[in-house]
């Protein structure tokens, strides 16, 4: 799970680069107000997972949506298959 962690910010972090680029050379503010939002979001979850004691029963269910929102890159050169299993 750790890999997928680490997956999973780092895309994250391009993402964020991108829509900064976007931002700076188009002006593309809502784009920024639509996602950047939701980034920081699915970023938080993957902190609170990392952050998380293993006993808390809570823990299952956000593997499973961080696996979920992982698959919006499952193209992605680094993915790995079982991610989504």
């Amino acid at each position: 799970m750790d890999d997928l962690l680490k997956f999973l910010h780092a895309r994250i972090e391009e993402d964020n680069h991108a829509y900064a680029y976007v931002a700076q050379t188009f002006g593309g503010d809502a784009l920024l107000d639509s996602h950047l939002p939701m980034l920081d979001l699915i970023d938080m979850l993957v902190r609170d997972y990392a952050a998380m004691d293993p006993a808390d029963p809570r823990r299952a269910g956000l593997r499973h949506a961080i696996r979920v929102l992982a698959q919006s890159h499952a193209e992605h050169s680094a993915y790995q298959q079982e991610w989504s299993s």
